[in-house]
């Protein structure tokens, strides 16, 4: 059963990735669309395709989620123009950095911590009292494996995965007696261009994270976002992992021809 037909959705980060994925797996399904990024260039290019390819309507506003005047500004102009969303997809988020925390980059740690934490705080807080004057709605954070379990390097990437897992358990607890579901996807390793964002543009370096196995790709999460929200409105997926077969925790990843090795 198509339960996302004729919904509003909004996708943060929709530019590329999961993101990108996301809003094409919904106007598949025949949901409409605000869409929202930094790079509007590649925004506008997506609204030209999904409105040549599909009947949804598509809105695509450039705002960048640690701006909070921005995003504040985003929610009024939806409210005034009654485009209330029934489900917001909290996907902006990126890791800057694979440094052992004594060497790490106080810029990197700023925009990890004002994205993936601020950036989800600031856009929830303005859509969710406009889901509340109707009471429904549903709310997926972008999460991580990262937000499970520790690893080498990863420090305050971990740190504000582990964020969005309690914010998404405090959001749940805050909103029970309510029809506003809240759900997490926590992604293993998926090729997208998050490697390339962490190592800054290094190509070469982020091919080499996903040598050896398969990983999961942008498509395969968007399926499991259109999963989470698909359920029965007496259904609320809490959380859900989802792993590329080759890999079962952040450390071990079986790799052609090897045994499962740590990552």
């Amino acid at each position: 059963m198509n339960r996302v037909e004729n919904k509003l959705v909004l996708v943060t980060g929709a530019s590329s990735g999961i993101g990108e994925a996301c809003a094409k797996r919904f106007a598949a399904c025949g949901a409409s669309l605000i869409l929202v990024a930094r790079r509007e260039e590649r925004l506008l290019r997506l609204q030209q395709v999904l409105a040549s390819e599909t009947d949804v309507s598509v809105h695509a506003h450039r705002v960048d989620v640690r701006d909070r005047e921005s995003v504040e500004g985003l929610a009024a102009q939806l409210e005034k123009t009654e485009l209330v969303p029934d489900i917001l997809v909290n996907n902006a988020g990126l890791s800057r950095g694979l440094c052992k925390f004594q060497e790490g980059e106080f810029v990197d740690w700023d925009e990890m911590i004002d994205t993936n934490v601020k950036g989800l705080l600031n856009v929830s807080r303005c859509i969710v009292p406009m889901m509340l004057t109707r009471n429904s709605g549903h709310i997926v954070n972008v999460g991580s494996i990262a937000g499970h379990v520790v690893y080498p390097g990863g420090n305050v990437y971990n740190a504000t995965k582990y964020a969005v897992r309690a914010l998404t358990e405090a959001m749940n607890i805050d909103l029970v007696g309510t029809n506003i579901r809240v759900s997490s996807v926590d992604p293993g390793a998926t090729e997208t261009e998050f490697s390339q964002v962490r190592f800054h543009g290094d190509k070469k370096r982020a091919k080499a994270v996903y040598d050896g196995f398969e990983p999961l790709t942008g498509d395969d999460i968007a399926d499991a976002i259109l999963y989470v929200v698909n359920t029965p409105a007496h259904v609320n997926v809490a959380n859900l992992v989802i792993l590329p077969t080759a890999q079962r925790n952040p450390y071990v990843v079986h790799v052609k021809g090897g045994a499962g090795r740590k990552r």
